[in-house]
């Protein structure tokens, strides 16, 4: 369970990284200051669960790939929804 609720973590953590950095370049101002605190929160649920798994290759594994999926998920989200069509 702890190894499905770090995947979820590392998914949230990242997709809102690439979700800030997008904000960032895009100058959605309004989404930075809520998508920082959502990001600090998400950050330690995932430092607790490597502490639990005990930093093991797994960990790793996972890691990678919630981040990876949750970029690309972040990278089409911000696409679809606000990025400005003219």
């Amino acid at each position: 369970m702890t190894y499905m609720v770090l995947l979820a973590a590392s998914f949230g953590y990242v997709f809102l990284k690439a979700w800030q950095q997008r904000n960032v370049a895009f100058d959605h101002v309004w989404w930075v200051l809520p998508t920082s605190y959502a990001m600090a929160v998400v950050e330690v649920i995932v430092v607790t669960k490597i502490v639990m798994t005990g930093g093991n290759w797994l960990a790793v594994f996972v890691l990678g790939t919630g981040g990876g999926f949750g970029a690309l998920t972040a990278m089409w989200f911000h696409k679809t929804f606000l990025t400005r069509r003219e």
